[in-house]
């Protein structure tokens, strides 16, 4: 039985890169139909469900007492699959499908690449245990899950190489940058010490209840921007 107990929060990590190359699979098939919808949509459903077995793994991993060295080392292993190679297969794909210049699907290798250093430097750092220096690689995948939806729905100017371009080399970077955020590890569930994490909630809502998927582009942005907030206080 401990055995079985020990593993439930590894189970669930591996439904995290099982999804993620689910994700990858459909990305790779661009704009044509599977199941009743384009297969890019598919990509972005298949990152949403990792980003939840990634949250209840560590979840789990807390309520069960069930912490080890092998599940950090595996969710991490699965996070870059998850997080960083599948964005980067989407991006690479949303961009051919806008008919970007091919020369700007080069730097989507970046996500995977900042996105490696980044859980690098994570299991590493003994600062990061309560809240993140950097931007965590779930939220890049979510920004581009978002940047991707806004220009798949028309945003033109988002495949633009001017636009493009910088988006990739300042989120990447951004991953490994000193810039101070918090977790959505919620302690107590008051408000008292948890505002901001209440007020991002609230906000993901709302993004995603006005403008679907493209929101979560903005609410990205808006994490950033609670952070330097919370950084300056």
């Amino acid at each position: 039985m401990n055995i079985i107990k020990r593993n439930i929060p590894n189970a669930i990590t591996c439904m995290n890169v099982a999804s993620g190359v689910l994700s990858i699979i459909c990305a790779s098939k661009g704009a044509s139909e599977l199941w009743g919808l384009p297969a890019y949509r598919w990509a972005w459903i298949f990152i949403g469900i990792a980003a939840v077995a990634d949250f209840l793994d560590g979840f789990m991993a807390r309520l069960l007492h069930a912490y080890s060295n092998l599940g950090k080392e595996l969710d991490s292993l699965c996070d870059l699959v998850s997080f960083g190679v599948a964005p980067a297969i989407i991006m690479y794909n949303a961009l051919e499908i806008s008919g970007a210049p091919g020369w700007t699907g080069w730097f989507v290798l970046l996500i995977p690449v900042f996105g490696a250093l980044r859980l690098a430097k994570f299991n590493i750092d003994t600062r990061q245990t309560t809240s993140f220096i950097g931007l965590p690689i779930p939220a890049n995948a979510i920004f581009w899950i978002g940047y991707s939806a806004l220009m798949l729905s028309g945003m033109e100017s988002l495949s633009q190489w001017w636009c493009v371009v910088p988006a990739l080399v300042v989120e990447s970077w951004l991953m490994v940058s000193p810039l101070k955020l918090f977790s959505l590890k919620f302690k107590t569930w008051g408000w008292k010490g948890n505002a901001l994490r209440w007020l991002l909630i609230v906000t993901a809502i709302v993004l995603v209840a006005c403008m679907g998927v493209p929101g979560l582009m903005w609410l990205i942005i808006a994490y950033l921007l609670y952070g330097l907030f919370d950084s300056k206080n």
